[in-house]
């Protein structure tokens, strides 16, 4: 297991047991059974995937979280370990199950969840402490707007304190009203380094349908950089020191997207790791998501550093 210490990134946010199907041609009909190719248990949820991931490509990381004492639990810690995530900072709840989701692929289609809240209702992240943070280098809050407890305010204040320190600070959203998860980013975004929503989600928080108007509306509420992931059409970034960069996406066969944002995010962390520019950042970024969706589940196929590297260097996106 990876020791606290050593950690370079600790991701905090959301966990849980993810059930992910395989294509499926439709919906079932109501009292009717449908097959599908695979039913797989993996681990979900943001913070869950971008820990393995980032874990994958051999960057030190930790993850703060909340889990039931449960079978999932178990399941959960098990695979952190075994891929080499520092789970120190688990928290066991003693009240409720663990996270889990449903994801149902049906082809031709965007995905389905049916998402239980589970332990990780329980977060706050007021569980961030200053020994935490020593030798960290990124902090990555991944899944606020879908736990209310998790609140704008009290990111901000992690993020605030982070930033003192000199580490970087990440921010990605997963929501169910676009109300409420506009307001609590918009009391992150101050303190926000990178916040790296995709443009359906700012579509929907901002009213906006634009890539470059809903990045600028994110640096004006107070991000330094925002990054719209845009799926089949590549991916934006407005900087206040860099200013524009937009690129395509890798043209791989989809068979799950589950995880491709969270492996975009990992990609990227990667990349500011490293000292790359932003442009490297994103190239990594959208190779480490491509990877992940050539394969069911959200971390299931996610390149490792060497697979990472050699993918970059042989397929370089060029900026449009």
């Amino acid at each position: 297991m990876t020791e606290r210490t050593a950690s370079e990134v600790l991701c905090v946010g959301l966990i849980g047991a993810d059930y992910v199907t395989a294509g499926i041609p439709r919906w079932p009909a109501p009292g009717t059974l449908i097959r599908t190719q695979s039913l797989t248990l993996t681990v979900g949820g943001c913070a869950g995937n971008i820990s393995i991931d980032l874990a994958r490509l051999g960057v030190p990381t930790s993850i703060l979280t909340c889990i039931g004492r449960d079978l999932h639990g178990e399941f959960l810690r098990g695979e952190l370990e075994r891929q080499g995530v520092c789970c120190e900072h688990l928290i066991v709840s003693e009240r409720t199950h663990s996270s889990s989701t449903l994801v149902m692929n049906i082809e031709g289609e965007d995905r389905r969840f049916v998402h239980y809240d589970g332990a990780c209702a329980e977060l706050t992240g007021c569980e961030i402490t200053d020994e935490m943070l020593d030798g960290c280098r990124v902090l990555c809050v991944a899944g606020m707007g879908v736990n209310a407890a998790l609140t704008g305010e009290n990111v901000a204040e992690a993020f605030r304190r982070a930033r003192e320190r000199g580490i970087t600070t990440l921010l990605d959203l997963v929501f169910e009203k676009p109300d409420i998860a506009l307001q609590m980013t918009l009391a992150a975004l101050p303190y926000t380094d990178v916040f790296l929503p995709n443009t359906d989600e700012a579509r929907q928080m901002t009213g906006l349908s634009d890539p470059d108007e809903q990045a600028e509306y994110f640096l004006q509420a107070g991000a330094r950089t925002v990054v719209i992931t845009l799926g089949a059409e590549g991916v934006l970034l407005h900087s206040r020191e860099t200013g524009r960069i937009r690129l395509p996406a890798h043209r791989v066969p989809v068979i799950d997207g589950t995880g491709s944002g969270d492996a975009f995010d990992a990609g990227f962390i990667y990349g500011l790791l490293k000292g790359a520019s932003l442009l490297e950042c994103l190239r990594y970024g959208s190779a480490l998501g491509a990877s992940c969706v050539q394969s069911p589940g959200g971390t299931t196929g996610v390149f490792d550093r060497d697979q990472l590297e050699e993918f970059v260097k042989r397929c370089p996106l060029i900026e449009v």
